[in-house]
């Protein structure tokens, strides 16, 4: 059949109706997934259109995949850093939805607090088991949507469920069925897409959910999960690695509208980010994340990074508060006691920190010419110099403006006395076999001396 397209304007081919392959062995993909060698990455040079939606969003698993990780965190922790993620999201709600387990009795306690709390973003969901008991568990808790595992390679189809791709796409079809019959949302968790027989099965299973969503008239959400992070988001990548091949598949092949499609990664190497970016790109309306990529093995995708890559693809924050990213980075630091690596983006110690000398004369002259954006205005977070015996006086003079906030007039440079005092010191301390870093306290200290002394 041909018909003109809503999304291009352009007639197309609406022909490919690809049926499940129930087939007798599993295919692992060893050819690209040999196990005993790095993965590869094969092209096939096909390419799909770009086409990013016209609305966008981040969606959150930071109290479900996140805490899988980490020892879970309090009912109290959790409506803190709920409270902190929808002030990030600011008003329109760029941050949409955040998702619970309701297992135990802490974790409904959590999700009983934040319902109270009144906020319209982000909305409250949940993830569960496929039972009949906890669907109904989360209706009673007045939960809309909740995320359904649906595991897609043959590797859990075969190796875990011990099932065949027909038994498992029934069983699957019946716990959402379940779903549909309480209103509730089902959000459809693809795990492991990446290593799936993607017009083998994962196809033909999205048309039988459409089917489902349009006889029940409630969406369907597909939530494309890049369990082992194996996705790739280059041009011309063969499936089933290939982000844009998955993601216009599913518009294309399964007429699945790029609300209900959700990208969900890991980034076991490396390309978390990039991968949920090319998502959004190529027509997922939604890339899932967790604060500070916090989640399984290597992590999630970052929150605050699909943050600024919103920002960057679309020339706004859409009143996103970005300060708030300072403070959920301290929250976690001080109130969870959980350990950022200094070098990370945007919320480690030293994202904006420089320790070569040339490199705070730069700062000094304009900061601009060292500094990613202004750090003060957007995370609260004013580009800093660490002393070392690499500083120079440059870099002394850098850190006394900036921890003592001094401005203009009041501004030292390296010719003044104080910063040639301190100067002095360090280079003894180096000279004497120090390695590491001087401290903030041994600074203050050495201003506190030249005082008493001048």
């Amino acid at each position: 059949m041909i018909e003109i397209s809503s999304k291009t304007n352009l007639l197309e081919q609406k022909s490919y109706r690809y049926s499940l392959q129930d087939v007798l062995e599993p295919n692992l993909y060893r050819e690209i997934y040999p196990y005993s060698k790095v993965p590869m990455v094969p092209f096939n040079h096909r390419r799909v259109p770009m086409g990013m939606p016209q609305e966008i969003w981040i969606t959150d698993t930071s109290f479900r995949d996140g805490m899988q990780s980490q020892v879970p965190y309090t009912p109290e922790q959790i409506v803190s850093l709920y409270k902190l993620m929808s002030k990030l999201g600011g008003p329109k709600g760029i941050i949409r939805q955040t998702e619970f387990f309701v297992y135990s009795e802490n974790d409904r306690k959590a999700v009983t607090k934040c319902q109270e709390l009144g906020l319209e973003f982000p909305e409250i969901t949940t993830w569960i088991r496929a039972s009949l008991n906890d669907f109904k568990l989360i209706k009673d808790m007045g939960i809309k949507e909740t995320g359904i595992l649906v595991s897609c390679s043959d590797y859990h189809i075969f190796k875990k469920l011990g099932m065949t791709r027909a038994q498992a796409l029934e069983h699957y079809k019946k716990t959402i069925s379940a779903a549909l019959e309480l209103g509730i949302r089902p959000r459809c968790h693809f795990e492991d897409i990446t290593r799936a027989d993607f017009y083998g099965f994962v196809i033909p299973f999205v048309n039988e959910l459409q089917k489902m969503s349009r006889e029940s008239g409630i969406p369907i959400k597909i939530r494309a999960c890049d369990t082992m992070g194996y996705g790739v988001p280059f041009s011309e990548v063969a499936l089933p690695r290939s982000v844009p091949g998955i993601i216009y598949g599913l518009q294309h092949y399964a007429d699945v509208p790029s609300e209900m499609i959700e990208w969900h990664g890991h980034n076991d190497f490396y390309k978390g980010v990039a991968n949920a970016t090319c998502a959004w790109l190529y027509g997922a309306a939604s890339v899932n994340c967790s604060m500070l990529g916090i989640g399984e093995r290597t992590g999630n995708v970052p929150l605050e990074a699909m943050v600024m890559e919103y920002a960057s693809l679309r020339g706004t924050l859409d009143g996103m508060d970005t300060c708030a990213i300072t403070e959920i980075a301290e929250f976690f630091t001080k109130e969870i006691g959980y350990q950022i690596n200094p070098m990370t983006p945007f919320v480690g110690e030293n994202f904006n920190s420089t320790r070569a000398g040339i490199h705070a004369d730069g700062l000094i002259k304009d900061e601009e010419i060292y500094n990613i954006f202004d750090t003060a205005t957007l995370l609260n977070r004013p580009a800093q110099v660490t002393v070392s015996n690499t500083s120079g006086l440059a870099g002394i003079a850098y850190w006394l403006n900036a921890h003592y906030n001094l401005k203009g007039s009041e501004a030292l440079t390296k010719r003044d006395d104080i910063v040639t005092f301190i100067k002095a010191w360090v280079d003894k301390e180096y000279e004497g076999g120090r390695q590491t870093v001087i401290s903030t306290e041994e600074l203050e200290g050495l201003v506190a001396e030249y005082r008493k002394e001048h």
